[in-house]
C-alpha cells in the first residue's frame, strides 16, 4: 500500500517541482504575462471559470471516447484481416501508412463540409489519429505469436476460432494494449483538431478563442484539462490491461512492486 502511494506521489512531486521552476523562471527572467502566464494566474482561472471549462470539456471527452472506441473496434479486426490475408496486407496496409502522412488539420475542414459542425467531424478526426497505432501494434503482436504454440494448437485439432481465442489473442494482447495506450492519447489530439477547424464548443474551441483574445491564462487552463483527460484515459486503459492480462511479465513486475 505504501509503495502504491509512493508511485502516485512521485509524479505529483515532480509536477510540483516543474510548477515551481515555471514560476521561478518567470520571476527571474521577468517574462511578461502576454508571453507566459504565471502558474497562480492559471490556477485562478481554473477556479473562477471551472463551471464553463468543465462544460466545455464534456464534448471534447465525448469525441475522444467515441473516437477511441471506434479505433479499437475497427482497428483490431482490421489488423486480424491483415495478418490472416496476404492480399489484404498488400492492398490495405500501405494505404493505412499513406493515410498517416496526410495532415489531419488539412482534411478536417472536409469533415465539416460533409457532416456539419456537430460531434461527428470531431469523432472522425479522433478516430483517424487513433486507429493507426492500434492496427500497427495489433499486427505486430499477431505476427509475433510463437509458431510452436500454433503448431501445438493445430496438433490438438483446435479450430481457427479456438486458436485465435486461446493462443493468438493472449499472445498479442500486450502489443495490442500498447497500441491502445498510444491511441487514447492521440484521440485527444484528434478531437481538439476537429474543434479547431469546425467546433463551436469544446476545449479546442476554448484554446482557439483564448489565443485570439490573448487570454493566455485561459489557454493554459484548457491545456491543463486536456493533459488531465489524456492522463486519466491512459491510466484507465492501463488499469484494464492489468485486469485483462495479469499473467504477463510486465504486470507481474508491477504487481510485485505494488505489493
Amino acid at each position: 500500500m505504501i509503495s502504491r502511494v509512493s508511485a502516485v506521489a512521485k509524479p505529483v512531486l515532480f509536477l510540483l517541482l516543474l510548477i515551481a521552476l515555471w514560476d521561478l523562471s518567470i520571476r527571474v527572467f521577468h517574462v511578461p504575462p502576454y508571453l507566459i502566464p504565471a502558474p497562480l494566474d492559471v490556477i485562478q482561472v481554473l477556479i473562477a471559470d471551472w463551471p464553463d471549462l468543465f462544460a466545455q470539456s464534456v464534448p471534447t471527452l465525448s469525441a475522444t471516447l467515441l473516437g477511441f472506441v471506434a479505433s479499437a473496434v475497427i482497428g483490431i479486426p482490421l489488423a486480424l484481416l491483415i495478418v490472416s490475408s496476404k492480399t489484404v496486407e498488400d492492398y490495405v496496409y500501405p494505404l493505412l501508412v499513406f493515410s498517416q502522412s496526410v495532415p489531419k488539420v488539412a482534411i478536417a475542414p472536409l469533415f465539416v463540409v460533409w457532416f456539419g459542425f456537430g460531434l461527428v467531424p470531431k469523432v472522425i478526426s479522433a478516430f483517424l489519429l487513433g486507429m493507426f497505432p492500434v492496427v500497427v501494434s495489433a499486427v505486430q503482436g499477431l505476427k509475433s505469436v510463437d509458431s510452436d504454440l500454433l503448431d501445438l494448437a493445430r496438433g490438438m485439432e483446435a479450430d481457427r476460432w479456438q486458436i485465435f481465442r486461446m493462443v493468438s489473442l493472449p499472445s498479442a494482447a500486450p502489443a495490442i494494449f500498447a497500441g491502445l495506450k498510444v491511441s487514447v492519447t492521440l484521440t485527444v489530439v484528434g478531437a481538439v483538431v476537429g474543434e479547431f477547424v469546425g467546433g463551436n464548443g469544446g476545449l479546442g474551441f476554448v484554446l482557439q478563442r483564448s489565443i485570439g483574445n490573448f487570454e493566455l491564462p485561459t489557454m493554459f487552463a484548457a491545456l491543463v484539462l486536456l493533459a488531465l483527460i489524456g492522463v486519466v484515459l491512459f491510466w484507465l486503459v492501463e488499469w484494464v490491461e492489468k485486469l485483462a492480462i495479469p499473467w504477463h511479465s510486465s504486470q507481474q513486475k508491477s504487481f510485485n512492486q505494488g505489493s
